[in-house]
Order: C-alpha cells, then structure tokens, then sequence
C-alpha cells in the first residue's frame, strides 16, 4: 500500500481456475434463514426485511454497535448474523453455495486468503458493487480495491479491514533480557531485515526469564517473514511457485534457524496450547497485526495490561483482511447491497476500528480521531492508530494466489513446526511440500 498521492499501481489478482475437491464439496449445511410469502427473509413479524449476514470470526459489526446505528436510520431494515468461527470451516460451505447457486444468505464475508478463488471463479453469482450508489473506488487502497475486482472490471466485493504488520512485544521480559524498551529503539535492532530479528531473539536468550521464548510460534514466524514480499506462492501469471520462490525458502530456512535455536515455542497460533502461553507470559513478541491487540487481550491475564508495546516490523507487511459480497440470488440483494456500502463506508471502518481493531481498507478513515486517538489497554498509551497507519502505507502490493490458505497452513502446521519437534530443515521442508503438493493434486 502508498499514501493517497502515490502513484497508482495494480496489485495483481489472479485469475487461475481453481478445481472443486470433494473436500470441499462435503458437509454442507443450509446456512440460509427462513423465507416468508413476500420474498424477504423473515424478521421480526412487524413486516420489516431481514438482511440476513453470513460471517466468519468476530468480525465486530455487532459488537461496535454498527448493526443497530444501521437499523436506527432505517426502521424498515432489520440485520440478522450467522457466525462460523474458524474461516476453514465456513469457507468450503460457501464455495459449495456459490457452485450449486443456492443456500445463500444475504451477504456473505470472503476472507483476503480465499478472495482470488472467489473473484476468478464465482464472480458470476456475486453483484457488482462498484455500481452501487455511493461506492467509490478512491475510497479504498487500490490494492484492497483490485483484489476483489474481476480482469473485466467488475467488483464482487467491498474490503472491510487489512492487517498492517508490527511486532508486538512485552516491554517488561525486554528488560529483563536487556533489550531497550522504547519502541523507536526496539524497532532500530531490527530495521530492514528479519535476519536481524532473529539476531535480537539470540540477545533476548542469553538473559531471558527462564521459560520464555522470544517469539510465540514458527508459524507466526514464516507468516510475517512472507507478509513482506510482493510474490510468495504465485507469480504474476498465476503459476505456483513456492517451491522455486527463493523468498519462500529463505523465509522457512530463517524460521527453521529460529526453531532449531529454541527461540520459538513448539505451539501452533489460535489453538488451546497457544492460548495458554499468552496467558502464562511464555513468549516476548508476536507478529501483529491490529487484530492481533485483540486476540492479546481476550488471552491475557489482568497482570499484562500495560506491558506489551508495538514497534516496527523489520518489513512492513500484510496478514488479514476480509470482503462483503452480495450474491445475486439472496432474497433482498439492493437492501443487502446499501448495507454493505454503509459497513464498508470509511466513517464504520474508523467505527470498527475503535472498539474491535480492525483496521480500515480505507484511507480516509486514518486521519478520523477514532483512529488517531485509538489506544489499547494492552498496550497503555501508545498511538496505535499512528503506527499502523504508517505500517499500512508501507506495506507491499502481493500478489494473492486461489491456493494461498492451503499453501500456508502446509508451510507452518505440515513444516517449521517439525524443526521445533526434532526433525531437521531439510526434512520439515520436504514433508511441507509433499502435503501441499498432495492438496494441490500436483
């Protein structure tokens, strides 16, 4: 991403098929709410129209109160969520809904992972958003803006958050490895280069607690190394090569170094045992994105309020993000299409911001006080709207493949984790790319 004056630059989508597994052809369940004789989903028996939203995570419409502002100014319009937690649960679900065209809600949120297969694939089943009254591509970064947009023009979807990259470290076990602890100063031993990132996890082992890593997972690691680069799994053309990329394999070599060094935890991110180690204070840094200050929070015990800062990323980088579409054959597709603009309007991302961290695709909302006044309690008075939104300036324009979820979660879970149970670089790297050539039926 570039500040507003930039000049304009395409980030490229891919268009590359992708073929239905009979994985993700399985178990789908009718997420779709009840109809009544008119046509519109059933509401509240008082003949309002029910928009009826289909999510993934905490997306935190709700929880900021957008959904009832929203109704308030239109008393005709009631807003009903259906939540699936974890994103590859929900996801196979809705590619099935999008294939058969049926069982569709209303809206339906696509995560930045899976938007390239959307876009590529199922943009025929989806509206065209850029025609809807009010939406302006200007209002978005252009990358966020292009990656939701078909190679002949047409929008499926209207980004809500992207995930700017810092570091996310605890100012007290900094200290008492000692490492500074003003954020200027910590993102100084870094600077420019993720090899020195791990160099610091070398300095923070010498003198760190006992029990304490530097950082909290090799995954994490991987991720926020790759988040950097402009290609990591595809190329321009929409061939895969991750096994060629000579970043993707200096990015596992680094993390594997990190692993074998014990600077990381033998953990996997967002599972019970990872949890347990934010709650315990066993790690000192965690790549983070603004939603990261979140998950930091709900894990923490009261004691770390206050003692986490955010520095700089070696790289500035992106990890998140997710879109609204609309797919045609909901039952109330311009009510859903007027929502949809209304959520994703800068003034309801700066909104969002302020109360979930989720931080805004739109980059008019940076200079809104609900973002430059933003502060967490994890993280006591740093400006992290400030940092963020210069994190999100600097962040590369990527190319995002049909197959990146897959090919990710084979590189952390099927690879660098290995190096943390014994197994060599060499091995983990092998077993990684077995198990994603195997998902990918190459």
């Amino acid at each position: 991403m570039r500040a507003r004056t930039r000049t304009s630059r395409r980030v490229v989508v891919l268009a590359a098929v992708a073929t239905l597994g009979a994985g993700l052809l399985a178990g789908c369940a009718d997420d779709g709410g009840d109809e009544n004789s008119n046509g519109s989903s059933s509401g509240d028996g008082k003949g309002k129209t029910t928009i009826t939203l289909g999510l993934f995570g905490t997306m935190g419409f709700k929880e900021a109160g957008l959904y009832a502002e929203y109704e308030k100014l239109n008393p005709n319009i009631k807003i009903a969520e259906t939540v699936i937690e974890r994103n590859e649960n929900y996801y196979p679900p809705l590619l099935n809904h999008l294939t058969t065209n049926s069982g569709l809600q209303d809206v339906q949120a696509v995560e930045v992972a899976n938007i390239a297969e959307i876009t590529s694939t199922q943009s025929a089943k989806l509206q065209d958003l850029s025609k809807v009254s009010g939406v302006k591509a200007s209002n978005w970064v252009d990358w966020k803006w292009a990656q939701a947009t078909t190679k002949d023009g047409k929008t499926i979807g209207l980004g809500t958050d992207i995930g700017p990259m810092a570091i996310c470290y605890r100012t007290d076990l900094f200290e008492q490895a000692g490492l500074p602890t003003d954020p200027a100063e910590v993102g100084k031993l870094w600077a420019g280069d993720w090899n020195k990132f791990v160099s610091v996890g070398e300095q923070f082992k010498e003198k760190a607690p006992e029990g304490v890593y530097f950082m909290d997972s090799p995954g994490g690691l991987i991720n926020a190394v790759l988040s950097s680069e402009t290609e990591k799994f595809y190329d321009s053309s929409g061939e895969v090569i991750y096994k060629t990329n000579p970043a993707v394999k200096a990015a596992f070599d680094l993390t594997a170094k990190a692993a074998e060094e014990g600077l990381v935890q033998s953990t996997t991110q967002f599972q019970a045992a990872w949890d347990q180690t934010i709650a315990n204070s066993k790690f000192a840094t965690v790549a983070c994105p603004p939603w990261m200050l979140g998950t930091l929070k709900g894990k923490s015990k009261p004691e770390s309020v206050g003692k986490w800062a955010v520095a700089v990323a070696p790289k500035s980088g992106n990890w998140g993000g997710s879109f609204l579409t609309v797919p045609s054959s909901g039952k109330n597709v311009k009510e859903a299409e007027k929502l949809v603009a209304w959520l994703t309007a800068p003034e309801q991302q700066a909104k969002l911001f302020k109360v979930q961290g989720s931080f805004p695709s739109a980059p008019s909302a940076y200079t809104m006080p609900e973002v430059t006044g933003a502060k967490n309690e994890m993280t006591g008075d740093a400006p992290i709207g400030t940092i963020f939104a210069a994190a999100a300036k600097a962040a590369p324009e990527q190319v995002i493949g049909p197959k990146d979820q897959i090919i990710q979660q084979g590189l952390t879970d099927n690879g660098v984790i290995l190096v943390t149970k014994g197994k060599s670089a060499e091995e983990a790297w092998k077993t990684a790319t077995k198990t994603i050539d195997n998902s990918l039926d190459q």
